[in-house]
């Protein structure tokens, strides 16, 4: 197929970025099947399995910016990965990766990133974001430490990471924003990217992510997985669909999770790595995001979504 995927921000990013990450890995993944990829997204975009299409980054905030003109003559589909103003003359779909304010509905070319993220918008139309392995270690002996990767915001939960391991008596390094340390357990590593990312995935000894809203997905949990990291989390949203009992374990507040530590311990590096492989690859998602593709061309509907075994 010959696929055109769009994004307003340069890429590959840097720091934090969750996104941006996805839409490198589904054109990489792209590739890797052999299908054409073209990329349209602001200048200084460099992702060498797409054919890049550079356009200034003010213009994505354009109300009458029309995508028609940019796409290659030839195009099957283009899909986008934030929600266009003006429609395209090309058949479209996007990705909604994020929260939708109370009274927007979403169009029904819409596709969201978790059976629990659809459901939540009436819909039943998703595909799981998936991310390229190489960007991540494995490794099955951890060191002496947890983590706490993602922005330092109160949804996120990491004020509750930080209690629940100062409860524990845990060594805890927190990864997304810095704040001064104040405690000899406790570490603010600053906002992490590439090879720093990776070892503290693969050193942690398991993932606080004590979610305090309905995530969406949750990225961080299959760079854990990918790394062989087991989760420690609540059930909010997408978490306990993405996690399995094997990978992870769950509670509502800092008094149950502190509590479930003791079964993390027996949590098997590899069966985070394969659930990972299984599912929340890079080629999985190109492949399923295929699926989709052909579904909406052929019958001008979006499929429904395959979801994980638990």
């Amino acid at each position: 197929m010959r696929v055109t995927l769009v994004h307003h921000t340069r890429l590959p990013v840097k720091g934090y970025g969750g996104t941006e990450r996805v839409v490198v890995s589904l054109a990489r993944g792209l590739a890797a099947l052999g299908h054409e990829v073209t990329l349209i997204a602001p200048t200084g975009t460099k992702i060498p399995e797409a054919k890049v299409v550079p356009v200034p980054g003010a213009r994505f905030g354009e109300t009458a910016f029309d995508l028609t003109a940019l796409t290659p003559p030839g195009t099957d589909i283009l899909h986008a990965f934030y929600p266009l103003r003006t429609a395209p003359s090309v058949p479209w779909v996007w990705t909604h990766e994020g929260s939708t304010p109370p009274g927007v509905t979403r169009p029904a070319n819409t596709i969201f990133v978790s059976a629990n993220h659809a459901e939540r918008h009436g819909s039943r139309s998703f595909v799981y974001n998936g991310l390229d392995p190489a960007a991540y270690l494995f490794r099955a002996a951890k060191d002496d430490y947890d983590l706490f990767l993602g922005r330092l915001h109160s949804s996120k939960g990491w004020q509750l990471a930080v209690e629940g391991a100062k409860a524990a008596q845990r060594k805890l390094v927190v990864a997304g924003g810095w704040r001064p340390s104040l405690s000899r357990l406790l570490r603010f590593a600053g906002e992490v990217d590439g090879q720093e990312k990776a070892e503290l995935l693969a050193g942690a000894r398991m993932l606080w992510m004590p979610a305090q809203w309905e995530e969406p997905f949750g990225l961080t949990l299959i760079e854990a997985l990918w790394s062989g990291t087991p989760v420690l989390g609540t059930r909010r949203g997408a978490l306990p669909e993405v996690l399995s009992p094997d990978t992870a374990e769950f509670g509502a507040t800092v008094e149950e999770l502190v509590a479930r530590l003791p079964e993390m311990a027996s949590k098997d590096p590899a069966a985070c790595r394969a659930r990972a492989e299984r599912y929340f690859s890079h080629l999985v998602m190109a492949e399923e995001y295929v699926r989709f593709y052909r579904g909406f061309l052929e019958t001008g509907a979006l499929p429904e979504g395959r979801r994980t075994a638990m």
